[in-house]
């Protein structure tokens, strides 16, 4: 096994995942990689800033291009706890990246579901990376709050 695989990184959106979840955030963490090195990493921030875009996948790519200077991801990868909404969706597509992976499917809001091909089409896509961690934590937050 490689060290730099898509567990390896996983566990790094998995660790911000878990910040969310400390501060009552929506447990989805996120982060963007470049020639096997974490360029970004988010989380949750919905309500810290009171913002409903204030996704862990909006935050990473903003803070990606902004590292790199330019709008497209097309040589990045994310990794991203829960598989992205349709808004997300649309700004992984919009951005052109790479690679997407995500840890657990999302039946109620996730985009496979309403916007199948919002991707670009060149976006190599990889689901049920550490799937079941992923979504126990989801499952964890909400019981907590029920």
């Amino acid at each position: 096994m490689e060290p730099f695989d898509d567990n390896y990184f996983m566990k790094k959106a998995f660790q911000e995942a878990k910040l969310a979840y400390e501060k009552g955030e929506v447990p989805v963490g996120a982060v963007v990689v470049a020639q096997n090195r974490i360029i970004a990493r988010a989380h949750n921030l919905t309500e810290m800033l009171t913002d409903v875009t204030a996704h862990a996948e909006m935050q990473a790519i903003t803070s990606a291009a902004n590292l790199l200077g330019g709008k497209y991801l097309n040589e990045c990868s994310l990794y991203v706890t829960l598989e992205p909404c349709v808004m997300c969706a649309g700004a992984i597509g919009w951005s052109q990246l790479g690679k997407l992976v995500y840890g657990a499917s999302d039946s109620k809001r996730g985009f496979s579901k309403f916007a199948p091909k919002a991707l670009h089409p060149k976006t190599e896509l990889v689901k049920g990376v550490m799937e079941e961690d992923c979504a126990d934590l989801m499952t964890a937050f909400f019981q907590e709050r029920r």
